[in-house]
């Protein structure tokens, strides 16, 4: 057994703890390096715990290693080599004892049978998608649903093409080993997971019918929105899914495909190119217990290019779902592609290899702790039928919060085309007309003169303040994309 030991560091943290003028990210939330043996390099691909509290990190030079200690404040960590010779694992699961892996080719259950603390079974559960060898042909695994499915979405050969069976598709694979087709319409996806109720939901990046990267919900039977991948469908029972769906116009708008493809599934919330980052990644939901701050069942996605993780406020709209972005977390090291919550603390990780990352590092692991202190932020940013209604974290000051000159408000959509990527287009600055504060300062009711259905809302709230303390919001600013106007 492989066995290395290392000091961890200590903790590191953006600007200084205790409250200054204006709070920051490090009042609240501390970021850990995770340093690791010189002859260890974590590109960290995948992240999952065992039932004995033991972290797996896989990486995507095709190793995977088992840290004993991953929540240890000081002393020594210790890097178990589990497995080695993967081909660029990208999602791990661990369930019944035994660690599951989706690799490029395949899924792989893996046990350590004699106990010696390295894999020793390695069986293939799946390998019933194609691949050829191109550089771009990923596969990013999920953990177990509730049905025990592993979810795999598949990027296009070449992040544009289809030389391999089911490029460009969601497919799950169930615990017998059978794989089924589940949407299609996949371009180069990030990262794949669930939210508290069990849905699924992707990252697509910015690309060929993708104007910008956004999180999209992989709703059964859907089309996800790039038709490259329509190639399978010759080859599937013609009534699987409920059939092909219709090619898309090109230089068109979502919303105007949408009346014409029934299957069409808008994203669920846009990720502003440039505004929210640009190669959105791993994701997982807040626990329900407030261990990770006030966002309980919200989602976290982790960011590569920009070395960040965002924040994901979900609802559900006419059978949509849509919402708003935040920013969350900044500062990391290299850029992030997994995400890990245990025991309320935030494992991630991640590499520049082939992207770059503002991060710097050519590869990271970190932790990232709570210490309990509530931030003042938007909890939640709901839309109605004429505006939106927001809640807070902490009471808000009624005269700020209730005057208009506290907002702005602009909307805008992409261009839904065959080419690369879209400006922001159509423009419009709705008017905010009136706010009503709740009299306990937790909410605020906003009506706006005109909703753009299948606009991204960006709302500005620079001058609004709590109640205790007049401090501004920590993020400002949230992105609302609207797929539908709720009917009350």
């Amino acid at each position: 057994m492989t066995r290395l030991l290392l000091s961890l560091s200590a903790a590191y943290a953006i600007g200084s703890i205790g409250y200054s003028d204006e709070p920051t990210q490090a009042d609240y939330y501390t970021t850990t390096n995770l340093p690791s043996p010189e002859s260890v390099v974590p590109e960290v691909s995948g992240l999952e715990m065992d039932d004995k509290g033991r972290l797996y990190v896989a990486t995507r030079r095709g190793n995977i290693w088992r840290l004993d200690t991953p929540s240890a404040e000081s002393g020594d960590m210790d890097w178990h080599l589990w497995a080695q010779g993967l081909h660029e694992p990208l999602g791990l699961s661990w369930q019944k004892g035994s660690l599951y892996c989706t690799q490029r080719p395949e899924v792989t259950q893996m046990t350590d049978k004699d106990g010696d603390g390295r894999a020793d079974i390695f069986k293939t559960i799946n390998a019933d998608w194609g691949i050829n060898g191109d550089y771009h042909e990923y596969a990013f695994g999920s953990t177990h649903d509730k049905e025990g499915n592993i979810w795999i979405t598949l990027c296009l050969t070449g992040s544009g093409g289809y030389s391999s069976d089911f490029r460009g598709w969601c497919v799950r694979v169930t615990p017998g080993g059978e794989m089924i087709p589940t949407t299609s319409g996949i371009r180069s996806p990030g990262g794949i997971g669930f939210d508290l109720e069990g849905r699924a939901y992707y990252c697509d990046n910015q690309g060929l019918w993708n104007g910008s990267s956004s999180l999209k919900h992989l709703a059964p039977g859907s089309f996800q929105g790039n038709p490259t991948g329509f190639k399978a469908y010759d080859e599937l029972d013609e009534n699987l899914l409920g059939g092909k769906p219709v090619v898309p116009n090109s230089d068109s708008r979502m919303e105007t495909e949408r009346e014409r493809i029934e299957q069409l599934c808008p994203p669920a919330v846009i990720l502003p190119h440039g505004k929210v980052g640009q190669s959105p990644t791993g994701i997982i939901p807040f626990p329900a217990d407030g261990s990770f701050g006030p966002f309980e069942g919200q989602l976290m996605v982790a960011e590569q290019t920009y070395s960040q993780v965002q924040r994901v406020f979900l609802e559900e709209v006419n059978g949509y779902m849509q919402g708003a972005t935040f920013h969350f977390l900044d500062g990391f090291r290299s850029g992030n592609i997994a995400l890990k919550l245990h025991d309320g603390a935030l494992y991630t990780g991640g590499s520049n290899r082939g992207w770059g990352a503002k991060g710097g590092k050519v590869f990271a692991m970190e932790r990232v702790n709570w210490n309990g202190k509530v931030p003042f932020e938007v909890k939640e940013m709901r839309a109605k039928p004429d505006g939106f209604e927001l809640t807070f974290t902490q009471p808000v000051d009624p005269a700020t919060a209730g005057d208009i000159s506290s907002y702005s408000l602009e909307t805008w959509t992409y261009v839904y085309k065959s080419g690369y990527g879209s400006p922001e287009v159509d423009q419009t600055t709705p008017a905010i007309t009136n706010i009503a504060v709740a009299a306990d300062g937790l909410s605020a009711r906003l009506t706006v003169d005109k909703l753009i259905k299948g606009h991204v809302h960006a709302l500005e709230m620079e001058g609004v303040t709590s109640a205790k303390d007049g401090l501004p919001l920590l993020n400002q600013v949230g992105y609302y994309t609207l797929n539908e106007i709720p009917s009350e």
